[in-house]
């Protein structure tokens, strides 16, 4: 029988030095407060660990298994205590959305990636457990949204690392608190760090057809001559991105659409697989998740691939995206919700993952 303990967080718990607020077996919990003000919560296993900001968006700040550092290489060292999107860019995980995701385009009026990222949660909480997959420690939350004539929700992300575990467990459930229907958009921006000769392997046609290359340029995108060029050889070849060879140059950034198949499970899969066979993984669901984003920016300052970013719509922002018909709605009081799993995986893990995506692909 699953049974699970629940620890109230409160930002008067996150003093300037790290303590240990819970410890069972394995698996620690500890928390600090970084010199610009946000709160830091590391789950710690036999295995790694990841930084969670409770209070601040519950963004999976970093993460680090077996040694290496999973995330994308940015130009901040820590995390900053603001609602600004770019000022505070290079998390492991970030949630976006609700009421806009993307890039505003002409019409918007929404942030970049909506509200989600930087959210201030009223609520935080950490978890401990047991269930049938074993032990494990968990951080969870509540940011209500609320907007005067306009929007009321709740959301509620949920984070498990187990025991000897490399993978994160991701879930995120949406209530709407309106007595009217409401509009949602989501994205979880997912972003690991690139590797020289990495290969992606994933349940997706890699076709022009079904990888496709978005050619608007972002206002906060400076294009370098050849940028163009390169978005269409990529339309035309979509194959030759799945080899990240140094001489390919991702400066700015490439975002494609893919459309991925799932398994008998209901589950979609990504992999970067690395020269020394270990991986870098995603797993998500199409039924809850039903558009594949892919983010690679390889620049100087920054290094990050988004092997899949899962989305209920691509990446275009509000306007674009309603007149795609790809906006998604909750009834009143109507819950969504999605599953996700990220995370590294061992050499052996990686191969038969990639045997499983073939048959996937295959039919």
């Amino acid at each position: 029988m699953a049974a699970e303990t629940r620890v109230n967080l409160y930002p008067a718990f996150f003093g300037e030095r790290e303590r240990i607020v819970l410890q069972d077996g394995g698996l620690t919990a500890s928390v600090w407060r970084y010199d610009g003000g946000s709160c830091g919560l590391k789950l710690k296993n036999e295995l790694g660990e990841v930084v969670v900001l409770p209070f601040q968006g519950q963004q999976v700040w970093s993460a680090n298994f077996e040694g290496r550092e999973l995330t994308m290489r940015s130009m901040f060292t820590e995390p900053r205590a603001t609602s600004e999107y770019l000022y505070n860019y290079g998390a492991f995980l970030l949630h976006c959305g609700i009421t806009a995701t993307g890039v505003p385009t002409a019409g918007d009026t929404h942030p970049l990636h909506g509200e989600l990222p930087n959210a201030p949660y009223q609520r935080a909480w950490l978890l401990a457990g047991e269930d049938d997959k074993g032990r494990y420690l968990g951080v969870s939350g509540e940011y209500e949204h609320v907007m005067a004539f306009n929007h009321h929700y709740v959301a509620r992300p949920c984070l498990k690392l187990r025991s000897g575990a490399t993978l994160l467990e991701i879930d995120l459930s949406v209530t709407n608190r309106k007595r009217t229907e409401m509009e949602r958009m989501y994205l979880a921006h997912i972003n690991f760090r690139p590797v020289d000769y990495g290969r992606l392997v994933y349940s997706a046609p890699c076709t022009p057809e079904h990888a496709r290359v978005r050619r608007s340029i972002p206002s906060h995108v400076q294009v370098k001559p050849g940028y163009r060029e390169l978005l269409d050889d990529l339309q035309q070849h979509p194959e030759k991105h799945n080899v990240l060879t140094p001489d390919l140059v991702f400066d700015p950034e490439a975002v494609f659409s893919l459309d991925y198949r799932a398994d008998a499970e209901g589950w979609a899969h990504t992999m970067q697989v690395h020269p020394d066979g270990r991986a870098d993984y995603v797993a998500h669901r199409p039924a809850e998740l039903d558009k594949g984003v892919r983010w690679i920016c390889r620049t100087p300052d920054q290094d990050a691939i988004g092997i899949v970013l899962p989305a209920t719509a691509e990446p275009e922002g509000y306007t674009a995206e309603k007149a795609k018909g790809s906006i998604k709605t909750l009834g009143p009081g109507e819950t969504w919700s999605c599953r996700m799993v990220a995370g590294a995986l061992a050499p052996e893990a990686a191969k038969q993952m990639a045997a499983h995506i073939a048959g996937i692909l295959a039919g």
